[in-house]
């Protein structure tokens, strides 16, 4: 008899036991981008979070992980998810991070050794330095303080501040970086939850024109449209965000829900069994089990018939 393989997906409850964070914390990184969003992660999605886990117990402000990340992405081309793919650490308020050749310091690529340069050549790829002066300084400053006031507004908003003070925090960032995308979607989301759609759907929109790739965004829009019966836009949006993120559990589940409504049973069953396997054991599996079974009892009647 073989050998039990390791276990290849945690739930979000075993994850959270397994880090000793909260479900609020959890949601917190997924909203600033920090998380892909899921319903299940992988072992080396575990090992991605002990490593923020463990940032964060360093004190290492979210700003400034989320900015490293973004350099090592631009910087390693072939790494799209540092936090699972290198060993990254804190250095007093800096983070390091180890490579075959040394340890670089991310936002800039500073390699904290010399080594051959030809050698350096093959590891990295990194764009062609910009000339410092004077109005990066100031783009770079206000950037800064944008991501500290989406932090900031962040906060304010999950300890029930008044929703006009968290608009404006997250405004103050928009205005201060114009590709804010976290404070732009959220934007949208608390014009969604105010049923202002028509300024939701500007702020998601202009998110996607910053990023079309960002999954929560076209997840978001998918809801706006979905709310507003305009299912054809819907579907478009929700397979958009399945697209960059397959493990996208509630997009399954919305998907299926669109498909099942439209009289398309067998690509609601795919969703539906897809959405099972990412979140078995939720209050919404229950009902999912309960459409495929309706769905399974009308085929044998038609069937029968």
């Amino acid at each position: 008899m073989p050998a039990a393989s390791a276990k290849q997906a945690f739930s979000r409850e075993e994850v959270r036991r397994a880090l000793g964070i909260t479900e609020k914390q959890l949601r917190s990184w997924e909203r600033q981008g920090l998380v892909t969003p899921s319903a299940e992660f992988a072992f080396k999605d575990l090992v991605g979070l002990q490593t923020l886990v463990r940032l964060r117990r360093q004190r290492v402000p979210p700003v400034r992980i989320r900015q490293a990340l973004g350099a090592l992405r631009e910087k390693l081309r072939d790494v799209h998810n540092p936090l699972n793919d290198l060993r990254i650490y804190a250095d007093g308020p800096h983070i390091r991070v180890d490579l075959d050749v040394g340890t670089m310091e991310p936002v800039s690529g500073q390699l904290l050794l010399n080594f051959d340069q030809a050698e350096l050549r093959k590891l990295l790829s990194f764009p062609p330095p910009e000339r410092v002066g004077a109005n990066s300084v100031t783009a770079h400053r206000k950037r800064l303080e944008a991501e500290m006031l989406f932090e900031r507004a962040l906060d304010m908003e999950q300890n029930g501040a008044p929703i006009q003070d968290v608009i404006a925090a997250y405004e103050q960032a928009v205005a201060l970086d114009p590709r804010s995308t976290g404070a732009l979607v959220n934007l949208g989301t608390i014009h969604f939850n105010a049923r202002s759609f028509a300024k939701a759907e500007d702020y998601y929109r202009r998110a996607l024109e910053i990023d079309p790739e960002y999954a929560l965004a076209h997840f978001n829009l998918a809801n706006l449209y979905d709310e507003k019966g305009e299912r054809a836009k819907a579907l478009r949006h929700y397979l958009a965000a399945l697209k960059q993120n397959p493990r996208y559990a509630d997009a399954h589940y919305n998907i299926a829900l669109l498909y099942q409504s439209s009289g398309e049973t067998m690509k609601a069953v795919r969703h539906w069994q897809a959405y099972l396997k990412l979140d078995p054991n939720s209050s919404w599996a229950a009902i999912a089990r309960r459409e495929l079974e309706r769905i399974k009892s009308a085929t044998v009647l038609r069937g029968g018939a």
